[in-house]
């Protein structure tokens, strides 16, 4: 049952070499999740940021921010424009926000005008502004035909002179 180990070493198989860098195959059909980008609470961004996708600010940028999704943590603050889709505030922002959907949280503090289709606010939320709600692109009919006019046209100065009871109005 029991036996001695021999003294010869056992043959263990290679282990299969990780690339570091090599992406990791994924199923067909199947793409990565990507999670939204991240500005820490210890950093300081001066100038503009632009992304596509999500973008989680809990630290400061003195400059304008453009993203799919912006969400302003306890500790982020914006001096600056924001313009995106969706754009949730618990921390700071000095300037404007332009987004289809707007949520203000109990603690945020927003100076600077709201262009929106949707705002949310939730009691305590600090907000010196105006909300300006955008309007969508009103869907583009034919015109329709002007009416017939069933009735003359009115007459003209000097047909006023020729018919009796118009007088004209001193001007």
């Amino acid at each position: 049952m029991f036996s001695k180990p021999s003294n010869q070493p056992q043959e263990t198989p290679p282990a299969p070499r990780l690339d570091p860098i090599a992406p990791t195959p994924l199923s067909p059909g199947v793409q990565a999740k990507k999670g939204p980008s991240v500005i820490a609470a210890d950093m300081t961004l001066e100038g503009n940021v632009t992304g596509g996708g999500e973008l989680q600010i809990d630290g400061a940028i003195k400059g304008d921010v453009r993203a799919e999704r912006v969400t302003i943590g306890e500790t982020g603050q914006v001096d600056g424009g924001v313009f995106a889709e969706a754009v949730e505030v618990r921390g700071k922002v000095i300037g404007s926000i332009t987004a289809k959907q707007v949520r203000l949280h109990g603690a945020c503090h927003v100076d600077g005008d709201i262009s929106h289709e949707q705002l949310a606010m939730e009691i305590g939320a600090f907000f010196q502004g105006r909300s300006l709600r955008l309007k969508r692109p009103a869907t583009v009919t034919p015109p329709a035909s002007p009416p017939k006019a069933s009735s003359p046209p009115p007459p003209a100065e000097d047909d006023a002179k020729m018919l009796p009871g118009i007088s004209k109005a001193p001007a």
